[in-house]
């Protein structure tokens, strides 16, 4: 990897990310100091990057297409750069749907928004134990029980170019729904270790279900969360799903500083 003092923003942050995430446990928590120190640097450097250093400019909402042409795709993926450590990309949401609520099995992360504004819930998933789920308001088939997952809703908050990064760790955090806020948005994305589905990390999907003894929770049912619920943990359930059909991830080509690693 290049050691150019010179290098551009987002090639000193593939190198921080490499430095970072070598030799991390998938099972760590990022609470050793030594990888908190790291982490801080990451941390510093991924603040400081805006969408004019990956010369990525803001992007209107795309028209819908007539019945000749395909639905343009709700959210595309700019690739930068992948290594067995970490990837690193820019994904590009549009206004609806949002990308729905999904996991990082035993991977670290960090998201930076780039331009625009996203809403992130946060959620991480809770040992089930003798715990009986209760009746939800669509009844869950005995089929679907084993796809039930017990979670915390941590928070739900804003992030805009001017925030620092959005983290998540294997056991924090790790479940997310990114909603762009009044129109498209941008934000950078690293995972280490990268998704590999024949090494136990693949991309699973989910729902919020509302439960009948307590209706009027403000709780995503499928893909809407309140604002009310800004600032506070709830325990509920979810159910895995697989991928929902109004989502699906198009590609574009990423115009920034090429990234040697």
């Amino acid at each position: 990897m290049s050691r150019n003092n010179k290098d551009p923003l987002i090639q000193k942050i593939a190198k921080q990310a490499f430095m970072t995430f070598k030799g991390l446990k998938c099972s760590a928590n990022g609470d050793s100091k030594f990888f908190a120190e790291k982490q801080a640097k990451l941390i510093s450097l991924v603040t400081a990057i805006r969408a004019t250093d990956l010369k990525i400019s803001p992007q209107k909402n795309k028209p819908t297409s007539g019945t000749s042409e395909p639905d343009p795709p709700p959210v595309t993926y700019m690739h930068i750069c992948e290594t067995d450590v970490f990837s690193m990309g820019v994904f590009l949401p549009q206004n609806a749907p949002p990308i729905p609520l999904h996991d990082h099995p035993g991977m670290n992360g960090m998201l930076k928004v780039l331009y625009g504004k996203v809403n992130v819930s946060c959620f991480d998933k809770l040992e089930s134990g003798q715990t009986t789920p209760p009746r939800f308001e669509t009844p869950v088939t005995p089929f679907q029980n084993a796809s039930l997952r017990r979670s915390l809703l941590r928070s739900v908050a804003e992030y805009s170019e001017n925030s620092g990064p959005c983290l998540l760790t294997p056991l924090r955090d790790n479940l997310h729904q990114i909603d762009a806020v009044d129109g498209p948005a941008a934000f950078l994305d690293i995972l280490a270790p990268p998704y590999d589905p024949d090494d136990g990390r693949d991309c699973h999907y989910y729902k919020v279900l509302k439960t009948v003894a307590d209706p009027d929770i403000a709780v995503m049912e499928n893909q809407e969360l309140q604002e009310e619920e800004k600032g506070t943990e709830k325990e509920m359930w979810l159910l895995e799903i697989p991928q929902p059909e109004d989502f699906w991830c198009g590609g574009e080509p990423y115009p920034g500083p090429v990234v040697s690693v």
